[in-house]
């Protein structure tokens, strides 16, 4: 099972320090969970130090730019986020898609420069309430995910992991049904198929999961962990919705990344 902690635009350096600390005091590793962090650029650093004891912890970027190099002001290339611990990054977030306007072809070269320069992509996918509404929930996903990885070699997606983040559900407190949820999880893991991804290749629901939620999400067995937002800024918090996890059975797929 794999829990990942997107933490936006919050929790600096400091803030990532104290964290960690108050962290490993609550949650001890465990062989069959996986905990990645996703914190902002300028934390990097300072988590990958922080969880360096932690070889159940791997440490993302919330975003890459497909360039190794260059004038790409406020841009992270691959390489940069690898310096700095990096060993993961998302790819595709809502926020990304629809405040700053990235294209279906953005991510698609940010897959492709990930999977070549050694980062592990975790690429998001998900409707908006307009498009759940209108009944387009698969069409949509199925879109973004073709788009995303076509022409990529089935080789090079090997470590993919892919979530599924209903916009309607992100930081509004409403989330998908465990029913919901794992349907589109079906879906995903077929389109996937016909893509020649390995069937062990995660995937993850993202959007609004919380202590009160998570175990009745990842108890499905089509869920293989999740996405988190607002819940893991609080080590306590955090700490429970890991617990309810645990509880839940982790009938996910391997947790390796």
């Amino acid at each position: 099972m794999i829990l990942a902690a997107n933490w936006k635009m919050h929790m600096g350096p400091d803030e990532t320090r104290r964290f960690a600390k108050r962290f490993s005091e609550l949650v001890d590793p465990k062989p069959d969970r996986q905990i990645v962090f996703f914190p902002p650029a300028v934390s990097v650093e300072a988590a990958a130090t922080a969880f360096a004891g932690r070889p159940d912890v791997r440490i993302g970027v919330q975003d890459v730019y497909w360039e190794p190099k260059g004038a790409f002001t406020g841009a992270t290339s691959v390489a940069l986020a690898r310096a700095a611990g990096a060993t993961v990054t998302l790819i595709g977030h809502s926020e990304r898609r629809h405040v700053f306007g990235e294209t279906v072809e953005d991510t698609h070269q940010k897959v492709v420069a990930a999977c070549e320069g050694g980062l592990r992509p975790f690429l998001c996918v998900g409707e908006t309430l307009a498009q759940r509404e209108a009944g387009e929930t698969e069409a949509v996903v199925s879109a973004q995910l073709h788009a995303a990885l076509r022409g990529v070699r089935a080789s090079l997606l090997v470590d993919l992991a892919v979530a599924y983040e209903p916009v309607w559900a992100i930081g509004t407190g409403r989330n998908a049904t465990p029913d919901d949820a794992a349907h589109v999880h079906r879906v995903l893991r077929g389109l996937m198929a016909g893509l020649g991804i390995v069937e062990s290749a995660p995937i993850l629901y993202g959007g609004s999961v919380n202590p009160g939620n998570a175990r009745q999400l990842l108890a499905r067995p089509e869920i293989d962990g999740a996405l988190v937002g607002g819940a893991s800024l609080d080590p306590e918090v955090w700490a429970k919705v890991i617990a309810e996890a645990d509880a839940a059975g982790g009938a996910g797929a391997p947790s390796g990344a």
